[in-house]
């Protein structure tokens, strides 16, 4: 690959610019606890980067098909939105140096599996949303992360080929996403280190954003 044909690059937003999966695990943690649901730790990551609809569809397969799984995130959105707006949410290390860097070299994107209007109320908090060109949200496709559709439409939005794009992503189903659409994924991770399979379908993996600049 030659890195003189990126154009553009198309962040995630949990857990690689805003350090919201710590937040995301305690909501997780409580409302398992209160219902007795087993091995949430396990259901949560593979839920990581998903949207509404697909980890509904997650809650269910391992909690059983009458499991209230709306019911469930929107008890964990509750909870959240309580921690968000008494500590707020802190970004993660070398965001803002590293958006800074990129903004002149690059056209910048998001892709979130997360909700529209949570995304823009936590960016704009954040100072950060005035970096990205254009906000792709796991509300505007059918099915998010792992399956590459909103990479593509991330992608469609800023007139970019998916070949001529980089995604930086933490999670194994954003990688998956970005991997399948087409473009190449690096991987920072958060929670969840990379095993081998997933190494492979990484461009790079990076301790952190601070490395970007070395790369681009």
């Amino acid at each position: 690959m030659e890195l003189t044909q990126i154009k553009a690059v198309i962040f995630d937003m949990d857990g690689v610019l805003l350090d919201s999966e710590t937040i995301s695990w305690r909501t997780w943690e409580i409302a398992a606890q209160e219902r007795n649901l087993p091995d949430i730790k396990k259901v949560n990551a593979l839920c990581m980067g998903a949207n509404r609809a697909d980890t509904v569809a997650i809650l269910k397969e391992h909690y059983g098909k009458d499991f209230d799984g709306y019911d469930f995130l929107d008890y964990c959105s509750s909870l959240f939105e309580k921690i968000e707006f008494s500590e707020g949410i802190p970004l993660m290390p070398y965001v803002k140096e590293t958006l800074e860097y990129l903004k002149s070299k690059y056209t910048l994107a998001l892709a979130s599996s997360t909700r529209e209007f949570k995304v823009r109320r936590q960016l704009k908090a954040c100072g950060i949303i005035d970096y990205f060109q254009t906000i792709t949200t796991g509300d505007m496709v059918e099915h998010s992360k792992p399956y590459p559709d909103i990479y593509i439409k991330a992608c469609e939005s800023i007139n970019v080929r998916p070949q001529d794009c980089i995604a930086i992503e933490d999670s194994p189903n954003g990688i998956k996403s970005a991997q399948s659409a087409g473009l190449y994924p690096i991987m920072i991770p958060d929670k969840i280190q990379p095993d081998n399979e997933l190494i492979s379908l990484c461009y790079k993996v990076l301790p952190s954003l601070k490395e970007i600049r070395e790369l681009l």
